[in-house]
């Protein structure tokens, strides 16, 4: 069962990582799309949300300072979710579909996330 832990945590944590390059590499694109939602400094912002999933990415791949991994992805997940995924005020149903699911997709992560908590740690596999 180890093993099947480990590989969930890769992709599970792999997940964020992947995440976190593309709002590195697609900075710009992801800047427009959070000004076209009313996000303050959202250069800014797509910088900073890259970091908290590069770190709680990293966290959970790595098996290492879990707690603060968590409340990385916690501080990602919650605000974006809200903010970018505000599926109750679209008017588009389409658009309204697609951030109905991106939201309810977040909270699920941000659940899985917080179990990872109940996870008696040091973790098998894990850098620490």
């Amino acid at each position: 069962m180890d093993i099947l832990f480990f590989i969930g945590r890769i992709l599970f944590g792999g997940f964020f990582l992947l995440q976190a390059y593309n709002h590195f590499t697609k900075a710009d694109g992801l800047t427009h799309y959070a000004a076209m939602k009313k996000v303050p400094s959202p250069k800014l912002a797509v910088q900073a949300g890259g970091v908290l999933l590069l770190v709680g990415g990293l966290g959970i791949v790595l098996g290492a300072w879990i707690q603060w991994a968590v409340l990385a992805l916690a501080f990602f997940l919650v605000p974006v979710s809200f903010a970018m995924h505000s599926f109750w005020g679209d008017q588009d149903p389409n658009m309204k579909m697609s951030d109905m699911v991106n939201f309810l997709k977040n909270m699920a992560l941000l659940g899985a996330a917080l179990m990872i908590l109940s996870i008696p740690e040091p973790w098998m596999y894990s850098m620490w």
